[in-house]
């Protein structure tokens, strides 16, 4: 049994992906009734909150491998981490990022010290640590509807983008097989080093009509997190990543996917052309 340990955008494609495989696979989740496409897809599905050991332990019951990915609180992390160890499963496949203990972003020092707490656990691990995603755009896709532009703190700055679909399959395909990745990390991109004008180009190209990016500063990149609704703490952090961006800290690309998968990772424009729909 491989558990996943919540349904966002990587945790049910993984879960969807293995379900198909016919794997068995189980995915813990705060409200069931949310994740009733995955259980009509054949995945088991566990009512429980990271924040309780107890339910954890027992969605880990019978587990072997473990796909753990959340919005990097470490305490919640680390209770799977040691929920694995009590229940003796083999194996965490951590989905991560740029982590680093001395990053100015919070989420990053979180990432570390989340990842620390796994390896010193003693459980076999491999980390991906996944370059920005492709469905952060998404979050962009009401503006460029409406106003068909869209703006960032990014600058000039190339983002090696990845689509959150290719970084489930990478994490289905080592749950399966985690010996043969075991004490490993990857570091999963698309396969294109694209600046926020590239990808306006590629939107505009998709979508048939121009689409323009303009240039923010960090505050008003933060500002307009917070307008949209993200939690003030959020914002900060999503601004400081962006921010990043324009200095060059994510123009890296690998080719992590196409040698775990054997085939490409998708690029932007085959993530614009499935999501079209959301930007027009």
């Amino acid at each position: 049994m491989i558990l996943i340990t919540t349904a966002g955008k990587v945790g049910s494609e993984a879960a969807r992906l293995l379900a198909e495989r016919e794997e068995p696979v189980r995915v813990l989740v705060r409200d069931p009734e949310k994740a009733t496409a995955l259980a009509q897809a054949g995945v088991e599905v566990a009512e429980g909150d990271l924040e309780v050991p107890a339910t954890i332990d027992a969605a880990m019951q019978g587990v072997s491998a473990v796909l753990l990915v959340s919005p990097a609180i470490p305490a919640q992390e680390l209770n799977v981490v040691d929920s694995a160890v009590r229940a003796g499963a083999g194996h965490v496949v951590k989905i991560t990022s740029k982590a680093s203990a001395d990053s100015p972003i919070a989420r990053r020092r979180a990432q570390a010290g989340i990842e620390n707490g796994l390896i010193a656990s003693g459980l076999g691990y491999t980390l991906l640590r996944n370059n920005a995603y492709m469905q952060n755009f998404l979050m962009l896709a009401p503006a460029i509807a409406k106003t068909s532009s869209f703006g960032s703190s990014t600058g000039d700055g190339r983002v090696g983008l990845i689509d959150a679909r290719d970084v489930a399959a990478v994490a289905a395909e080592i749950a399966v097989s985690p010996a043969l990745h075991a004490e490993k990390t990857y570091w999963p991109t698309g396969p294109e080093r694209l600046s926020y004008s590239d990808a306006a180009a590629v939107l505009s190209k998709v979508l048939g009509r121009p689409i323009t990016f303009r240039p923010l500063t960090f505050e008003e990149e933060r500002q307009a997190m917070i307008n949209a609704g993200v939690p003030e703490t959020v914002a900060e952090m999503n601004a400081q990543a962006l921010s990043l961006f324009a200095q060059g800290d994510s123009d890296w690309i690998t080719d992590d996917v196409p040698s775990l998968l054997g085939r490409p990772a998708r690029t932007f424009e085959q993530f614009a052309t499935d999501h079209a729909a959301a930007f027009s």
